[in-house]
């Protein structure tokens, strides 16, 4: 009789199998599993299962109606994750074996490793169950003893019930309020007709409202003018600076704003009248003053080892790497290159029993080839610097996993972007066990007296004595440094008892900013901090260490939110759109606003706590939380004003019906008549968010004002699929008012015979048919030629390409590309017509079949990453050549893997042509071919803005591109043959 184990992750059932090999012996590889005399060992690869409801509780999405609201099933279903159902059969055929009497759960020691546990159970088992007694191994450090240890004090299932509950009352839990919550706001919105998808979720939309809310103090945010006074001070030693402050400051004595609040605007440095600046400036200049000093020693230890959310928030402010990003990197390189250990954790202190194996790794770093840092590691070896130490090694300060360090894997082959956050992960790692840096600190007071009156000025000045970790940095810590040392920051120095002249004493005026918009990084700290603003206490302490979300999720959040087009990413801010305003608006107005708040996250976090401890039953919050989802919905089924209370705009275009004021409400922007009251109002008026797409503010400005916008993404039709168009308001004679219409760009007037004129237009580029100029025409990108001119009546070519390709708007940048280069960018917005789903491709001129067509990106191995390691892929020892004839015989594909790979041969270096040495000036020496040059070329000349102001077609030339040109300017349709003067054969 055997026992399954199942642990998370594969990289942990091969620790287990380590451990137990010298006590319980020798396993034999499997595909899926390991096995011995006594264990079966195998794991999922996270969630495998996960709940659904009932057949007869599911609501097809397209038949969302308060009238199947709400949805709340007497129990759930299960489904299997579709990546990975083959790893959930396997797992499952283990589980039912008649040999196998009992299962041990060995996934992660946590509420979410309960859930993936007991979930499989559950659908291996189906309705009569699995009858299968089970322990639980818990374990906070993946030490070979730590985990024989977890086996000799296996958990019982009784011991665990409180756990299990609990993960699956927060599962259930946020599926009833996010299904229930969605489709109720979604039916509140699309009530006027259409699919207007409303998404809400227990922790996307408290995220939702972090930024929401930051978006609305800038857009209240009123600058206020305030002054410095800057002086500079000459010593014998020679000048430094100092800025004039007020020693009676004091925070908490700052004036209070009108709400109460006290003004965070306060500063000791600032003076809020310019008069009263200037008066200390002329006061201070030329005079003499006496200074006094403090210096002291500071030190600065390392900051903590990484866990997954700070790691994703420095990767975010150092390099500019999304959370999704930094995630995905780091998973790369647990999974793929087995070079950093788990990403996806909490916690920023190891085991205190991992010592010996930091230990090694440093050894590894101090051996391994990396020049730049392996230095550093033997320097760590050789000073004895890892030593047990609580701010590192701290069993209380773990969760289910410890920190993200380098594994004892030196990795190899790996990517830029890899490498670069593998650097930062082990520079770190370097860094907690380094001595703190060493700061010499002085603070110096100049005190002008005058009248009567004391005018000081404060420099502060910081040197690095000893930089002790930060030597790991190297060239940014000595950045920063300069960058001190320019601001001042180096002092000169000043005898005991000198006196020294303030040579210049200057006012500067500045303004006070808003709040910055969230970044990745701050937001993810937001989210990770939310329960610090909560006020109650018990519902804090909830929330200590929780925060929204998991570490695991955060990102997924953000992307979900951007997806769901709540948020747009523009540069490194996040900035919420005008969905999300209406949104928080409608839960405002609907009385539902714990859905917004994270409190609703510290309540539940507090009762799942108790629940742990057997305080508090599982039904008993399963009835709180269905008796939470029936107030959500009545809340807006019940709703029955015409408009949402709410903060609305106020166009400047007036109505083009009546010139009176077009306002906003909850549903649309309406004429309000002359008057702006509605008395006189014509009734005109359109939707905000027709097929589900809210217009913004500024998007609403120009429909009106210019009649047409677009080409739009983000529509969806009443069946809920995505599409793009261009939107039109048109007079309506019938009505006699205008109103709103897509218009999908069906040119149903472009065959008209009529004449066209595109005198007032630029080029959009050269035809690729026949060479004459490409202009915009309705909704298409037309040759001259294959309309009719006043040059030419009859048309003689038959260029023509759509400014929206399969729901891809193609925007003039990128038509400009593609002729001028033969190609476009990679664009990512494209829909498959036959299977409804988005794929990324480039568009490219097809000389042969005279049209644009698709061209996709190469796959790296057909995947993201090449396919995983099972747990055994050769066959077992003893396999017999007939069963090798079989498996071979089941897998015919890899009788064709060499002609894949030969076919899929990277070109050798060397190929293409050699650029001559004007050419390369500008494109780099590397032989290439002649459509990539162009290519290149175009791009240096449009990030250096060499298209002609008054003439698109020509390019001017600058100091490179005159040794290329030959002349100081050239037209487009020149540069293919002078491209070709300038390449030779390599």
């Amino acid at each position: 009789m055997k026992t399954l184990v199942i642990a998370e992750k594969p990289s942990v059932a091969q620790d287990i199998v380590r451990a137990l090999t010298p006590v319980a012996g020798k396993f034999d590889k499997h595909d899926e599993h390991f096995e011995n005399d006594s264990y079966v060992v195998t794991s999922a690869v996270g969630h495998l299962v996960e709940i659904q409801a009932p057949e007869e509780f599911d609501v097809k999405r397209g038949k969302w109606s308060f009238a199947n609201l709400p949805v709340i099933p007497p129990h759930f279903d299960l489904k299997p994750v579709d990546k990975t159902k083959t790893r959930l059969n396997a797992v499952v055929k283990q589980a039912k074996r008649k040999d196998v009497t009992q299962l041990i759960n060995a996934c992660d020691a946590g509420r979410e490793g309960e859930l993936i546990f007991r979930l499989i159970e559950q659908y291996a088992g189906g309705k009569s169950g699995l009858n299968k007694p089970v322990k639980r191994l818990w374990l906070q450090s993946m030490t070979p003893q730590a985990i024989r240890d977890g086996f000799d004090a296996l958990r019982t299932e009784k011991q665990m019930q409180g756990l299990a509950d609990a993960a699956r009352s927060r599962s259930e839990a946020d599926w009833l309020v996010g299904i229930n919550g969605t489709r109720a706001m979604t039916a509140f919105n699309s009530r006027d007709g259409g699919f207007f998808l409303t998404t809400v979720g227990r922790v996307q939309t408290p995220t939702l409202s972090v930024v929401v809310e930051r978006e609305e103090q800038i857009r209240k945010f009123v600058s206020r003018d305030y002054w410095e006074v800057h002086g500079s001070f000459a010593a014998e030693a020679g000048e430094y600076p100092g800025k004039w402050f007020n020693p009676d400051w004091k925070k908490a004595n700052a004036p209070l704003l009108a709400n109460g609040e006290p003004d965070p605007e306060q500063r000791a440095d600032r003076v809020w009248n310019e008069q009263e600046a200037r008066a200390i400036a002329d006061a201070s200049r030329g005079k003499p003053a006496t200074v006094t000093e403090e210096s002291k020693p500071t030190t600065q230890a390392s900051p903590m080892l990484f866990d997954l959310t700070s790691l994703q928030r420095e990767a975010n402010g150092r390099f500019g790497f999304s959370a999704k990003t930094t995630l995905a990197l780091a998973q790369s390189l647990y999974e793929r290159h087995k070079a950093l250990t788990y990403p996806r954790t909490d916690s920023r202190a190891l085991p205190e029993d991992y010592l010996p194996v930091v230990k090694q790794t440093m050894g590894m770093l101090a051996n391994s080839g990396m020049k730049h840092l392996a230095p550093f590691a033997k320097q760590a070896v050789d000073g004895n610097y890892v030593k047990p130490n609580k701010r590192i090694f701290d069993n209380a300060k773990v969760s289910d996993h410890f920190a993200i360090i380098p594994t004892l894997q030196a990795p190899s082959g790996l990517s830029e972007a890899e490498q670069k956050l593998y650097d930062f992960v082990v520079r770190r790692f370097l860094s907690v066990f380094f001595p703190s840096a060493e700061y010499q600190v002085t603070t110096r007071i100049s005190t002008v007296e005058q009248g009567g009156r004391k005018y000081p000025f404060r420099t502060d000045g910081k040197v690095l004595v000893k930089p002790g970790w930060l030597a790991i940095y190297g060239k940014e810590a000595q950045d920063d440094e300069k960058e001190d040392d320019k601001d001042g920051k180096r002092l000169v120095p000043v005898k005991p008892g000198e006196i020294v002249k303030t040579e210049s004493a200057d006012i500067k005026g500045l303004k006070t900013r808003p709040p910055a918009r969230y970044s990745e990084a701050t937001l993810l700290g937001a989210m990770e901090g939310a329960g610090k603003t909560i006020d109650d206490d018990e519902l804090r302490e909830a929330m200590q260490e929780k925060g929204l979300g998991t570490p695991a999720t955060r990102a997924a959040t953000i992307e979900g939110l951007i997806t769901e087009k709540y948020m747009l990413r523009e540069g490194r801010e996040l900035i919420p759109t005008a969905k999300a305003f209406q949104l928080m608006t409608l839960l405002r107005g609907l009385g539902v606003e714990e859905l917004s708040k994270a409190e609703l996250t510290g309540e539940w976090e507090y009762k799942l706590a108790q629940m742990e401890k057997g305080a508090l039953s599982r039904d008993a919050f399963m009835r709180e939380i269905a008796e939470m989802t029936e107030h959500i919905v009545k809340k807006a089924k019940e709703y029955d004003r015409d408009t949402v209370p709410g903060d609305y705009a106020t166009l400047q275009t007036p109505c083009p019906n009546c010139g009176g004021i077009v306002r906003e409400n909850y549903r649309r922007y309406a004429c309000t008549g002359k008057s702006g009251t509605g008395e006189d109002a014509c009734g005109f008026s359109f939707g905000k968010s027709p097929a589900g797409r809210t217009f913004e503010v500024a998007e609403a400005e120009a429909l009106l004002r210019d009649k047409h916008i677009g080409p739009l993404e983000g529509f969806r039709s009443k069946a809920g699929w995505p599409f793009t168009s261009e939107i039109v308001i048109k007079f309506d004679d019938e009505a006699k008012n205008w109103k709103l219409e897509f218009d999908f760009g069906d040119d149903k007037n472009a065959d008209t015979g009529e004449i066209v004129d595109f005198s007032d237009q630029d080029t959009v580029g050269p035809c690729p048919v026949c060479g004459a100029p490409v202009f915009e025409h309705g909704s298409n990108y037309v040759c001259e030629k294959s309309v009719p001119t006043n040059a030419q009546p009859t048309p003689t070519c038959t260029f023509k390409t759509g400014k929206i390709i399969l729901q891809q708007p193609v925007e003039r940048a990128q038509m400009e590309k593609l002729l001028a280069t033969g190609k476009t960018d990679l664009l990512d917005k494209f829909v498959s017509m036959r299977t409804r789903r988005a794929f990324k491709a480039f568009l490219t001129w097809n000389a042969e079949e005279g049209k644009v067509t698709f061209e996709f990106a190469p796959r790296e191995g057909g995947s993201k990453f090449p396919p995983r390691k099972t747990f055994g892929k050769a066959a077992p020892a003893g396999k017999t050549a007939a069963a090798k004839k079989v498996a071979a015989k089941k897998t015919p594909a890899a009788k064709k893997a060499p002609a894949a790979k030969k076919a899929a041969a990277p070109r050798k270096p060397g190929a293409g042509l050699k650029p001559s040495d004007s050419l390369a000036a500008v494109i780099g020496a590397e032989p290439v071919a002649r459509t990539e040059v162009i290519k290149k070329l175009w791009d240096y000349i449009k990030a250096n803005g060499l298209q002609d102001a008054t003439n698109k077609r020509a390019i001017n030339a600058d100091a490179k591109l005159k040794p290329v040109f030959g002349k100081d300017q050239v037209t487009m349709f020149e540069l293919a043959g002078i491209v070709g003067k300038h390449l030779s054969a390599t």
